[in-house]
C-alpha cells in the first residue's frame, strides 16, 4: 500500500453526507478495483473490510482447506450431512 499522509500507510478519505466513501485512485490500483467491480463490505474485528467477491471466495476456500481435519472430503461430509437429514425427515 502506498504511504500518502503522515499518519501511517494508506490514503485518506472521508464518507459524505449521504454516507459514502471514495476509495481514492492510488488504493484502487493497487487493489485492482475497476469502475464496476462488485464489492462486498463487512466489520472485522471492529474495521471495515472492502474485498472483491473473489478475493473472499479464494479467501474462504483456502481458510477452509487449512482448517479442515475430516477424513474425507467437505463434499463427501456435507452430503452425509444431507443425507442424515433428509432420512430424520422422512421418519417424522
Amino acid at each position: 500500500m502506498s504511504e500518502t499522509d503522515a499518519e501511517g500507510p494508506g490514503a485518506s478519505s472521508v464518507v459524505d453526507a449521504q454516507g459514502r466513501l471514495t476509495i481514492p485512485a492510488q488504493i484502487r490500483w493497487e487493489a485492482r478495483i475497476d469502475a464496476g467491480t462488485p464489492l462486498v463490505v463487512y466489520v472485522e474485528d471492529g474495521r471495515v473490510v472492502i474485498e472483491t467477491r473473489e478475493q473472499l471466495s479464494r479467501r474462504a476456500r483456502q481458510e477452509v482447506g487449512e482448517s479442515w481435519s475430516g477424513e474425507t472430503s467437505v463434499v463427501e461430509e456435507l452430503l452425509a450431512d444431507r443425507r442424515t437429514a433428509a432420512a430424520c425427515e422422512e421418519q417424522r
